[in-house]
């Protein structure tokens, strides 16, 4: 017996159950600006378990919009009678579309798929390649896991995992994504749920819990699991996200062209109170503080012969590996020093400089000179938790006696670091702020190019 099956016979002892949930304040009150006690999430969140009837209309209802209204996107146009390829681009779309927007997923996903149409292509890849293609989509860690799970299932004979018990033994593959690639991919009756699942059930309920809430994410799944269809559980599973992500939005939810309006007690109640809005449900949850960082980086440029530098020209640039594991694995990025706090220029280059010398033996005057260093400005990276700000300068030198042949020989047999020219620094994986950090140096150069040319020397007056 399914999951939705054995949910509906459950619900068929309950449903005459007569459970009432703490009633909403009437009084006048400020929009919301507190999360509900605890005590008040435990009752919402008790039973929220859906009529037969209900059930029913539900799906009807969803699924014939989603049949109407449905977004055209790639992954949904996959060949249904190949379902191993389904899978496959269902698994690269969900992990793509985790904490990015549809919108920007859409053009990496096509790029993706035509270099790697299946996970055998996929398998067959280098780690760097994937971050490469991956650049700029952020949260590195997600690319990774997709080609290791790549190397696991080829590994094991090829086959695709069709159930989410099997699915969830693949690096990277959670709860959600298994329901996902199960269900759209297989066919199994088996629900997924996300941040929009979880706001489309809390309003469908008038659930008032936090949504982070474990008890009430609970709760979700087995409503979810009750609300699946039996038929269709792939399509089902889409619209309901579909409905959140479009309709039944965090802010501005669009209630009248909403497919199951009358279905929602959020919706129900307030009408009947002018005071509470839908968007009350469910509550705001708290936001994590960010921790503030700061880390100094280097662009280092190395001149191929003593003059002056053009950004570029007969030169290269220095890059380091970062660890396999950890934030931004792996991938390459300008030598770089973590800070205790902000920090002064001279400070700043203290801890370069010791880095320079530790990790690459590089010692002013002594191996290489200085053609030119500045200070090009600082700029705020967010990650997640992180709030990180970044100084950035750039160093020109020129290598000498034997700091010139002690790189090459560590460039031969070292993959910790390299020198990369110009026009290869545009093709590689490299994360947004080093990105950012290049374009900063090339700004700030192409300034100084055209304040200098700029200059006109005042005319000598000639005697007469």
């Amino acid at each position: 017996m399914s999951d939705g099956e054995k949910n509906e016979n459950e619900e068929n002892v309950k449903k005459k159950t007569d459970f009432r949930r703490k009633k909403k304040p009437t009084t006048k009150r400020k929009r919301r600006s507190r999360s509900p006690s605890k005590s008040e999430a435990v009752v919402d969140i008790e039973d929220i378990m859906f009529s037969i009837d209900n059930v029913q209309t539900i799906r009807a209802s969803l699924l014939d919009w989603y049949d109407r209204s449905r977004r055209d996107l790639p992954w949904r146009s996959l060949d249904k009678g190949e379902p191993e390829t389904r899978a496959y681009g269902v698994w690269v779309s969900e992990i793509m579309l985790q904490q990015t927007r549809v919108q920007t997923v859409v053009q990496f996903y096509n790029r993706w798929m035509l270099k790697w149409p299946t996970v055998q292509h996929l398998s067959r890849a280098s780690l760097e390649e994937v971050n490469e293609m991956w650049a700029g989509l952020g949260y590195y860690r997600r690319a990774r896991f997709l080609f290791e799970g790549a190397k696991m299932i080829v590994k094991e004979g090829g086959r695709f995992p069709k159930t989410v018990s099997s699915l969830r033994k693949i690096p990277g593959i959670g709860e959600y994504t298994a329901g996902a690639i199960a269900s759209i991919a297989f066919g199994e009756v088996v629900p997924v749920v996300d941040g929009n699942v979880i706001r489309v059930i809390a309003r469908l309920k008038a659930i008032s819990g936090n949504p982070k809430d474990p008890k009430l994410i609970k709760q979700v799944w087995k409503a979810a699991a009750q609300l699946v269809d039996l038929s269709r559980p792939g399509d089902f599973n889409q619209a309901l996200m579909e409905l959140g992500a479009t309709l039944c939005t965090p802010t501005n939810p669009s209630c009248s062209t909403c497919p199951v309006f009358d279905h929602c007690e959020a919706l129900s109640i307030s009408k009947r109170d002018s005071s509470v809005l839908v968007t009350d449900y469910p509550a705001k949850g708290i936001k994590t503080k960010q921790r503030h960082d700061y880390s100094a980086v280097c662009v280092v440029e190395i001149l191929e012969s003593q003059g002056t530098s053009e950004l570029g020209q007969s030169s290269r640039f220095l890059l380091v590996k970062r660890p396999d594991e950890g934030l931004l694995a792996g991938l390459w990025e300008f030598p770089s020093v973590s800070l205790d706090g902000e920090a002064d220029s001279s400070t700043r280059r203290e801890s370069i400089d010791s880095l320079l010398s530790k990790n690459f033996g590089l010692e002013p005057k002594k191996n290489f000179e200085i053609v030119n260093r500045e200070d090009v400005g600082d700029f705020i990276h967010v990650f997640t938790h992180i709030r990180l700000k970044i100084y950035v300068e750039h160093l020109v030198l020129c290598l000498k006696g034997e700091g010139s042949k002690l790189f090459r020989k560590q460039e031969k047999k070292s993959i910790l670091w390299k020198c990369v020219e110009n026009k290869v620094m545009s093709t590689m994986g490299l994360t947004s702020s080093v990105r950012k950090a290049y374009a900063m140096v090339e700004k700030f150069q192409a300034g100084k190019t055209s304040s200098s040319s700029s200059r006109v020397l005042p005319i000598k007056k000639q005697k007469s």
